[in-house]
This record gives structure tokens, sequence and C-alpha cells, in this order.
């Protein structure tokens, strides 16, 4: 349980209710969270980042000049630890716990998320705009969250519900379950996700599963398995309903990146093109 204290103590407390002390002098962030490590650069911070995953692309140009440590669940920690953080920022469902426990031996304050929600955004970035002195940042961006909330909303009230299968991987097929952040942006976006019932996360999909059949639409994500054109054609052709490729990153992105999806899933609401075609 999440201790009560003043509003300022409350800003900073993260998803596993730690109050962690606004930082002070120059801070060395590490990131483990290829959308987080985005939000740090949104919210000016950028240049305090010191450590990244091979997969925090975003933004391009900038975050190149940051030192790779490996993957989300693959980091290497010598590594890290020659970094000298002051700060490691991480996920719930990204990164392992055995990786985060050893981290906290030498890093001194470990920043634990878990947004399950697109309305975690706000949460999200009045944390980190109150550890590093962006808070004007964080509101701008809360700003701009909460305008393409209310559009996507505005949009979604104007069409029936659909039942969708969201397949993020294959070989074996997977999909997502209603407690995951994707799902509930879709939801978010007028879209249930199938199976409505699941004991698992990430479940696989048999190939004859009921999902396939009670589906009105199948969406296929750009990450983490890229799929292409020919899967769409592929799966239409089998199952003679609509296909679509969908950007992952307007999906599962929390953080800066979420207000651009939102935007995309109401562009996408409203009738247009979500993504390109993907060859």
């Amino acid at each position: 349980m999440i201790a009560r204290g003043t509003a300022d103590e409350a800003s900073t407390i993260d998803w596993a209710g730690v109050a962690h002390p606004r930082a002070s002098g120059a801070p060395r962030i590490a990131s483990l969270v290829p959308s987080l490590t985005d939000l740090m650069f949104a919210l000016r911070v950028g240049d305090h980042v010191v450590a990244r995953t091979g997969f925090c692309v975003r933004p391009h140009d900038e975050v190149r000049r940051v030192p790779k440590i490996g993957g989300t669940k693959t980091p290497d920690l010598k590594r890290l630890r020659e970094l000298e953080p002051t700060h490691l920022v991480v996920n719930v469902d990204e990164n392992r716990l055995d990786d985060v426990e050893a981290a906290r031996v030498f890093v001194p304050h470990v920043i634990v998320t878990d947004p399950r929600a697109p309305d975690d955004n706000l949460r999200l970035y009045r944390l980190f705009g109150a550890l590093f002195d962006r808070e004007a940042e964080a509101e701008a961006l809360a700003k701009c969250y909460t305008e393409a909330a209310a559009a996507l909303d505005a949009e979604s009230v104007r069409h029936a519900r659909e039942r969708v299968l969201y397949l993020i991987w294959r070989r074996p097929w997977m999909t997502v379950s209603r407690e995951t952040y994707i799902a509930a942006t879709l939801a978010r976006a007028g879209c249930d996700t199938l199976p409505s019932e699941v004991t698992k996360r990430y479940p696989v999909v048999a190939d004859d599963g009921a999902c396939w059949h009670d589906a009105e639409r199948i969406l296929l994500s750009s990450e983490p398995y890229a799929f292409r054109a020919r899967d769409a054609t592929e799966l239409a052709n089998r199952w003679r309903k609509p296909v679509e490729l969908i950007d992952g990153e307007w999906t599962s992105w929390y953080g800066a990146r979420a207000i651009d999806g939102l935007r995309a899933l109401a562009e996408w609401r409203h009738g247009r093109s979500l993504l390109g075609d993907r060859t």
C-alpha cells in the first residue's frame, strides 16, 4: 500500500510505491524502456540519459549518442555499472525482475513504471517531470495528451464497437489479453480485443482458435513481430474478413509517443489508413 504524503511527495511516487527524492545536481539516467527513453527527450532531460537498450531508437537522431547496454530483457549489467547511473528507469512488463534487483545494488534510484491504460500517461509525465525538474514540460505533454484523448473519444462514440484480434507474433500466433496497455488503448478506440478472458497476458492463439472466427477485424502489429502486407493478404484470404497492418507504437508505446498514437487511432476510426504498406 502506498503511504500517504504531501502532494509534492505523491507526485514522485513510482508504481512500486516508492517515493523518490527530486534529482539534485546533474542526474545520470539509464533507461531500459524504449518508450520512456523517448519520454526523457520529450521532457528535455535527454542530455542526462547515459544508457539505453538497443531497442531505444527514438528520437532517432538524438538517441544515437547514448551508449547501448543490451536489450530490454538482456541488459549488460556490468556495462551499466560502469556508466554510473544515478537513476534507472524500468517497466514491470518489459524488464526482468532479476535484472532490476541486481541493478538496485549499484543504482541509487530505480524508478518502476507499470502503465495499464492510456490515462496512466498523465501520471508518467508528472512523475518524471517532478523528479527531474521539468514540471512545465510535463504539463505541456499532459495538455496535448488530454486533447488527443478527447478527440479519440469523440470519434469512437460515432462508431459501433468492434471485436478485434490483435496479433503480435506468428509461429506461434500470439495476441494480448485485456489486462494489457495495448488492449486498453484499443478499447479506448472502440475495439474489444479477443479472447475476452485468458490467464496469460500474451496468450498463444491456436490455428483453429475461436478468436479467428469471433473477430470482426484482424490487426497485425509492426512489433515485436514485423508483420508485412503479405501476411495481411494471407490471413484475409483465409478468414474472409478485414485484416489491417497497424503501427505497434500507436498502441503499445506509452509516454510522449502515446499522444501521436491516440491521434492516429482517431484518424483510423474516422476511416483513414493507420499504417502504410509494409513490404
